[in-house]
């Protein structure tokens, strides 16, 4: 079986630390999108694990919240961490060592997940307060975004590295190393056994 992700509780994260749950929309009234996206070319997508890609719509209400705010409220919740800031790259790519959660902390884009030339690919617009957890394997790139356009990259606490896959010739292993992840036992925004990571 797959081992599960897990998170610390606010107190041990951060101790003496306000809780950021007060940053969220709460789960039950949170709009969700969940995508399963077919394997295409070399690109695995959603086939191995078969978790959907999701979009949290809106997680984070408030137009004021900041970058900081946001990975305080990752590191509180201590399921996954922020590693950077930044766009999404133009090529399309996957990660096969881990799975990923990105917050948008800035601006609107359209992303393309699952490939250009998938027909089962999925085109989605985001803006600031969005989230996505993107499974590993789930092709994505930027389509188009303004500049501005910023997003807060975060892992799964204690996961390996992530890679750079482009379903080319020659990366080996793939299917493999996405076979053997773990998933989630709570939700990586909210903290706990409830939220769109671990109900479906």
């Amino acid at each position: 079986s797959t081992s599960r992700i897990s998170g610390q509780s606010l107190n041990q994260a951060l101790p003496g630390a306000m809780p950021t749950k007060m940053l969220l929309t709460p789960h039950t009234a949170l709009h969700v999108l969940r995508h399963q996206i077919p394997q295409h070319g070399r690109i695995p997508n959603t086939s191995i694990q078969n978790k959907p890609l999701t979009i949290y719509q809106c997680v984070f209400a408030s137009p004021d919240v900041t970058a900081s705010q946001i990975e305080a409220h990752l590191k509180s919740a201590g399921v996954c961490l922020p590693q950077w800031r930044y766009t999404m790259y133009s090529t399309t790519h996957f990660h096969s060592t881990t799975h990923e959660l990105l917050v948008i902390s800035s601006g609107n884009a359209t992303l393309l997940f699952g490939g250009e030339e998938n027909p089962g690919k999925v085109e989605v617009q985001v803006k600031k307060g969005d989230a996505i957890l993107i499974p590993a394997g789930v092709g994505h790139r930027l389509l188009h975004g303004p500049d501005g356009f910023e997003m807060v990259g975060s892992y799964p606490a204690g996961a390996e590295k992530w890679d750079m896959c482009y379903g080319r010739e020659g990366e080996e292993g793939v299917e493999e190393r996405i076979r053997k992840l773990g998933w989630f036992d709570k939700d990586p925004l909210y903290g706990g056994a409830e939220g769109p990571a671990v109900s479906e």
